[in-house]
């Protein structure tokens, strides 16, 4: 087999599931770079994360990696670095590279064109209407827009949700009640919020949308693997339980179980393989009730934090980037729907027996746990020791409190 090194973007919860990964599969320690220092990769010997001050600039991160690719490939010429971005900003900044680092790395990425417009949600949802893709009604504000006050002329009544189309720009304005994403019940809290946000700063559109009834288990999550020939070769769909509660977490997943909908992936394989993707691509949607659809929020040009609920279930997502851009094995076409046995968790087990609503789901869930068919992502026991097991625990017990503090034990949000 073709020696290689993983070379991760980042340092949360995502680093450590893909690092976990290529550790598990392969037994290799990966290298990770980022430009802060998050709790999930620390004190872990399965990834080595190393701190790039101003590694969110376009300029110092593509300098930074010719010189990384430079040293590394002389070190070891014969030695394949397989590089993965593991959030919106890396991804963002690879797509801008192009193929300005293949000298040294081999890598997915998309068109800087396409990459924006995926990315970019008003933009995202013209493409879904030109691939006749089924997405909440939306309605697309400009910072103009709102200081003309368009924001109060909806074509669909309350409750709405919002959130911004420039998910990275988001990550860097703050103001009181900033949040992922909000349900709104009527027209002032809205005003309230979108008026704080462009005071903040933020100067991209606002995405306005019908709220699709029902609580997180109406949720749906999908992966798919799509190699440097545009071939989708996997795809497995979760079926999220619990969500974070807090605000600056809200829509994170915290309980996935396992799922399966041929229509669903047989949909989103052709969308996929007709705009030449590659890649990971990760799927956010919601069934529903009022006319039986799944309904497409957004989609992440990279594996989702909670992927590790893929490799969990038997499809080591790290095997298909190896497969893929370091042995470019051969592919017949067939692409795998995947079906999966396992609960993933984020959480304590103790919160998804408080927190998850009552019902056949939950069920299956409780029988999984009396089975011992699920897992966390951060607990494994190859890469435990009393630093990252106190750290893990403190974590868990921030858990506990946030959900105390934000959600009712009825599946609601407070």
């Amino acid at each position: 087999m073709t020696r290689f090194q993983p070379i991760l973007l980042g340092s949360d919860i995502n680093v450590y599931g893909m690092a976990r990964a290529f550790h598990e599969e392969y037994g290799i320690v990966s290298e990770a770079y980022a430009y802060f220092q998050l709790s999930p990769t620390k004190f872990s010997r399965i990834v080595n994360v190393h701190i790039v001050d101003d590694f969110n600039n376009f300029v110092t991160f593509r300098n930074f990696m010719l010189k990384l690719g430079k040293r590394m490939k002389a070190e070891d010429p014969e030695r394949v670095l397989l590089l993965i971005p593991c959030g919106d900003v890396y991804a963002n900044l690879l797509s801008q590279c192009g193929d300005d680092l293949r000298e040294y790395f081999v890598y997915n990425t998309l068109d800087v064109n396409l990459s924006r417009r995926l990315a970019y949600k008003s933009t995202f949802y013209q493409i879904c209407e030109q691939y006749d893709l089924p997405h909440p009604k939306t309605r697309t504000v400009t910072a103009d827009e709102v200081k003309a006050g368009a924001y109060c002329d909806l074509p669909f009544s309350y409750p709405v949700a919002m959130k911004p189309a420039n998910s990275v720009e988001w990550l860097n304005i703050d103001f009181e009640g900033r949040r992922k994403a909000y349900i709104f019940n009527d027209p002032a809290e809205l005003e309230t919020i979108i008026k704080r946000a462009y005071d903040a700063g933020y100067t991209s559109e606002m995405v306005i949308q019908d709220f699709i009834p029902g609580d997180d288990s109406r949720m749906r999550v999908l992966n798919a693997y799509v190699d440097q020939h545009h071939r989708v070769r996997m795809m497995f769909l979760g079926h999220p339980l619990l969500e974070d509660p807090s605000p600056v977490a809200a829509g994170n997943y915290a309980a996935i179980l396992p799922d399966y909908n041929e229509g669903v992936f047989r949909r989103i394989k052709a969308f996929l393989e007709d705009i030449k993707y590659e890649g990971v691509a990760n799927f956010d949607m919601k069934y529903d009730e009022r006319d039986g659809e799944y309904k497409l929020f957004e989609i992440n040009l990279r594996q989702g934090r909670s992927s590790y609920f893929v490799t969990l279930n038997g499809f080591n997502l790290a095997k298909y980037f190896v497969d893929d851009l370091v042995e470019d094995t051969p592919f017949d076409g067939n692409t795998l729907f995947g079906r999966g046995s396992k609960l993933w968790l984020e959480i304590p087990k103790s919160i998804f027996l408080d927190y998850v609503a009552e019902g056949a789901d939950k069920e299956t869930g409780k029988r999984m746990l009396k089975s011992g068919d699920w897992g966390t992502t951060l607990e494994y026991s190859k890469d435990m020791n009393p630093l990252r097991w106190l750290m893990i625990r403190h974590m868990f017990s921030i858990y506990k409190k946030s959900y105390a503090k934000y959600f009712t034990k009825k599946g609601e949000l407070k």
